[in-house]
């Protein structure tokens, strides 16, 4: 992690105060009564990451860069056990700045759940598809997520959440059709990007080709799958293909897999939303 110049300052400083101008304001007094020195920043925040969960992986994340913590007095309060674990664990993180719920409001899109809080982060380092083979080479079991033209920033949030709560190595996507990690995704992914490995790939027909040769068995969900995904044995190495609502795989994509399934589904619907069934579909190839 690179240093931090403007690193943490010791634990009984107060966060600083940005106030809603740019002319210096008086000092403004905590309910503990002591004061505490406001920044004389601008009214309009940078952030990157938004939501209690997003933020407080970042904030304990030691591969994180953070600029800059922007928080409301409401939101402090439940957050200051975050910043004491922070320091117990030796991050350099910056003063967090005390701001009004107006300036979070400005600084994202209109209707943004931010919970008064936001980071002005560094994008992690991207892992590359040999890192991820290298890991799984001394590791019992890997399962994998690869995502056809998959869009939607709250899908791809909510299957990075789904990928961390069933032990995903890692999310698989196509470069050109990718959502950023951050936003409206990090926060549906309540902090899964700060723990699963996120490769961007030019091509994934060959990309899967790689997977192959490493020797992962990989399996793309279609409606036209002849076996269902419950039904299939036990795999050491395992990649699973989801495509975009609608679209589904795109024919290069699914002539490269080992094998199309399906969901066993038996109700008057025979289709759910991509990420819940990446869900349903992580969960079947996770079990022993």
């Amino acid at each position: 992690m690179r240093n931090n110049k403007n690193s943490q300052k010791d634990k009984g400083q107060k966060p600083r105060k940005a106030p809603n101008n740019r002319h210096q304001s008086k000092p403004h007094k905590r309910s503990g009564g002591q004061n505490e020195q406001r920044a004389n920043t601008s009214s309009k925040a940078k952030i990157s990451l938004f939501g209690t969960h997003a933020v407080r992986e970042a904030w304990l994340n030691p591969k994180r860069y953070v600029h800059a913590l922007y928080i409301t007095e409401t939101a402090y309060a439940d957050f200051e056990d975050i910043i004491a674990e922070g320091q117990r664990n030796g991050l350099k993180r910056p003063e967090p700045e005390i701001i009004d719920k107006s300036v979070l409001d400005r600084a994202l899109p209109q209707g943004s759940v931010h919970q008064g809080i936001g980071l002005n982060v560094q994008a992690l380092e991207e892992p590359t598809l040999r890192d991820v083979t290298i890991e799984a080479e001394v590791k019992g079991k890997s399962v994998l997520m690869i995502l056809d033209q998959v869009t939607d920033p709250h899908n791809v949030g909510a299957i990075i959440r789904s990928a961390c709560v069933f032990g995903a190595d890692a999310l698989v996507m196509q470069k050109k059709h990718a959502p950023e990690l951050n936003g409206v995704l990090a926060k549906t992914a309540c902090g899964g990007v700060e723990h699963l490995k996120i490769v961007y790939e030019t091509n994934l027909s060959r990309a899967i080709e790689a997977l192959q040769q490493e020797g992962y068995f990989v399996v793309g969900l279609d409606e036209r799958g002849e076996q269902n995904i419950a039904d299939l044995p036990s795999y050491d190495k395992i990649a699973l293909v989801m495509g975009a609502e609608g679209p589904g795989l795109r024919r290069l994509v699914r002539e490269g897999c080992d094998q199309l399934v399906k969901l066993p589904t038996a109700g008057k619907i025979s289709s759910l939303n991509v990420s819940n069934a990446a869900a349903v579909s992580l969960y079947a190839v996770s079990q022993d």
